[in-house]
């Protein structure tokens, strides 16, 4: 497991971006957010979701970051250079720290990634099966990465807009 930050400190793709983050309440929930506005990057970023290839990092381009303190995933939302949603990224988390200037989790290995029309895949499999298999990871943690992503999946398929609704507050928060 690897505990990122945030602000994707130490991220060489990025040659110039600015970073703002707040702790906001939604719902009754303490939620950190954080936007990374990508100013100039070394070289796009192009990924295949569910059989296409989507450009998700580029110059222009903005990435909001959504780390509710009760749940045990976060969420990037991906912006082209027009405002365009391109993906949103559900990381699984063992744990994570809401703490302004320094917010950071600790990744299972395990993601979802949903497309803005609301269809999804579970990405990553092949690490966290490695992860195990090397002895990183318990039994424990490896069925607690598939079950957080069963979770994750459940939501969207019962009421995905809720997360739009999630997004739209958390990034009009920042502005």
């Amino acid at each position: 497991m690897k505990t990122k930050y945030l602000d994707k400190r130490g991220w060489r793709r990025l040659l110039q971006s600015d970073y703002k983050e707040k702790i906001i309440d939604y719902n009754g929930e303490r939620i950190l957010v954080g936007l990374i506005d990508i100013h100039k990057v070394r070289s796009p970023l192009t990924v295949p979701i569910l059989g296409e290839r989507v450009r998700v990092c580029d110059n222009h381009y903005k990435w909001l970051q959504v780390m509710p303190e009760e749940r045990n995933y976060s969420i990037t939302v991906m912006y082209d250079d027009k405002g365009e949603v391109l993906q949103y990224y559900f990381d699984i988390n063992v744990e994570h720290t809401l703490e302004l200037g320094n917010a950071r989790r600790k990744d299972i290995y395990l993601d979802v990634l949903v497309l803005p029309d609301g269809r999804y895949e579970l990405v990553d499999e092949r690490d966290l099966k490695r992860a195990i298999k090397r002895g990183h990871i318990t039994k424990e943690q490896y069925d607690y990465a598939y079950s957080v992503a069963a979770e994750v999946i459940e939501e969207i398929d019962m009421d995905f807009g809720r997360f739009e609704a999630l997004v739209q507050y958390c990034r009009k928060s920042l502005a």
